[in-house]
């Protein structure tokens, strides 16, 4: 007897108000119809069987997928186990076999984590292969107590302490394919009687019970120790995390309006940031901004430390143009400046990235390294990129003057042509390059020292286009004409310069 109901009794109980609940939760909270084709996870412990079972009763028929670990000797039989429960049920089945300890020794991370990755790895993998609507997971209430609690002392910020959410899209592996996990809402101890109901015969996981592992400590000995002081703890934690849930979604929509105004770009190992734009959000949701870049890197990384986060909004905060900082997961901050201007910082680019990543060349003119392009006066030179140098000659020389004096593009420039040793043409720099620069009354520089001084970007220093004439520097496009070659009241011929990228690959920056 149960609290004067017979045994057998309490169990049909429990079974059809976890059945009910469960049908409302696939429906209202996972989005899914049973006509609806779902991956499932089944480990063969009670919650994963319980789930499948569940979703045989309710009218899925899911596809079965089975990850073998092969970290305890018993692995194979609980494999077949799955496999005989999928054609009991008359269900597709799928196994596969990956070594956890390997790859958890050449990715550097836990057993516990190497496993999960690997089992969403497959599981997704699985859902593709297929064209299933969603992949589902058996995370129980319990479950979702756990890892709140791991959070939280790790320290762990409102994305974290609001715990599991019953559908997840985007997920860490997939933006097509949701993450369901529709037990979050039942408990172990009604699994555990829908098992003894329906007549499960579960396999029983003894790695529940290895201390070593952090999720094991924590149910094995804290919450039993937190229940001495509040028996109804795991409640209290449960409850908490459907509250923050609710936060978190309101504060996701303003990351999102933060995400479309401060990210320009999200391509192959980085991401691209307007600092101007995520400088003027509030210090939460620029940290909000930064977990989400990296979740785009990293897919699948968990617990960002905050030291990450905060060394990365110190770099928003302080850094000068042209620095760099390892931030965290082989992953580096880049802080670049398109334009000479050191107070136009609407021209910064932040680019969160991987170490090895080659970045774009963005909105900078640049040529091929080794490549000399003639520069006919008047003529047009066409570089990569949509960009295009062209060379007029001038016919008043009265308005050339008032228009060079007047200019603040320096995409253009007006230069003496009776001044230049020879014919024009585009080159990058070389070793040995020396430029004067227009202002610095004739004295020569290392072209080198120049472009450091000016911020041009370390990467696009290599590749930035040079009018030269010969050895002789003419004109670093962007930043500044060449002393000997400005207006001056003796000079008798003048070309005009215009370095513009094409309206159909968007304008310079």
């Amino acid at each position: 007897m149960i609290g004067g109901i017979k045994e057998e009794g309490f169990y049909a109980i429990i079974f059809t108000a976890m059945l009910e609940r469960l049908r409302v939760t696939l429906l209202l909270d996972c989005g899914l119809q049973p006509d609806m084709l779902v991956v499932v996870g089944v480990s063969g412990g009670p919650d994963s069987l319980s789930l499948l079972d569940a979703f045989h009763q309710i009218g899925f028929a899911p596809l079965v997928a089975h990850l073998n670990h092969r970290l305890r000797p018993e692995a194979d039989t609980e494999a077949r186990k799955v496999r005989e429960s999928a054609e009991g049920y008359g269900l597709s089945y799928v196994e596969e076999q990956a070594d956890a300890r390997d790859y958890a020794r050449e990715a550097g991370m836990s057993v516990e984590e190497a496993g999960r990755m690997l089992r969403y790895r497959f599981l997704f993998e699985q859902a593709r292969r297929c064209k299933a609507h969603a992949v589902a997971v058996a995370h129980t209430a319990d479950d979702q107590v756990e890892t709140v609690l791991m959070h939280l002392l790790r320290g762990a910020g409102l994305s974290g302490l609001k715990g599991m959410h019953p559908r997840a899209l985007p997920n860490a592996w997939s933006r097509e394919i949701p993450l369901v996990r529709p037990l979050l809402d039942t408990w172990r101890s009604e699994v555990l009687s829908y098992c003894a109901e329906r007549g499960l015969e579960p396999v029983f996981d003894t790695s529940n019970l290895d201390s070593t592992y952090f999720r094991n400590r924590l149910r094995n000995e804290l919450i039993p120790y937190l229940e001495r002081f509040n028996p109804a703890v795991k409640e209290s934690f449960w409850r908490m995390a459907k509250v923050l849930q609710a936060d978190f979604e309101a504060i996701e929509r303003l990351v999102e309006a933060a995400w479309e105004s401060s990210v320009i770009e999200v391509g192959p190992g980085y991401v691209a940031m307007l600092p101007a734009a995520l400088r003027s959000e509030p210090a939460g949701i620029q940290r909000h901004i930064f977990r989400r870049a990296i979740a785009e890197l990293r897919p699948g990384l968990r617990d960002i430390g905050f030291d990450a986060i905060e060394r990365a909004l110190d770099f928003l905060k302080n850094a000068r143009s042209t620095a760099q900082v390892d931030l965290a997961a082989g992953l580096r901050l880049v802080l670049e400046r398109d334009s000479a201007n050191e107070e136009d910082r609407e021209q910064e680019r932040l680019w969160l990235a991987d170490w090895e990543t080659e970045l774009p060349s963005g909105n900078w003119p640049y040529i091929l390294d080794g490549d000399y392009l003639p520069l006919p006066v008047p003529g047009t030179v066409r570089l990569p990129g949509g960009w295009e140098l062209q060379a007029k000659e001038v016919g008043s020389l009265a308005d050339a003057r008032q228009q060079a004096r007047a200019n603040n593009d320096p995409f253009q420039a007006w230069i003496a042509l009776d001044s230049v040793p020879g014919s024009l043409g585009v080159r990058v720099r070389v070793p040995g390059d020396r430029f004067q620069p227009l202002g610095l009354g004739g004295h020569s520089m290392k072209l080198s020292d120049f472009m450091i001084n000016q911020k041009i970007p370390l990467r696009s220093r290599r590749s930035w286009p040079l009018v030269s004439a010969g050895d002789v520097i003419v004109w670093v496009p962007g930043f500044r004409l060449g002393h000997s070659y400005r207006l001056t009241r003796d000079t008798r011929r003048a070309a005009y310069l215009s370095l513009r990228r094409s309206e159909s690959t968007g304008e310079i920056p």
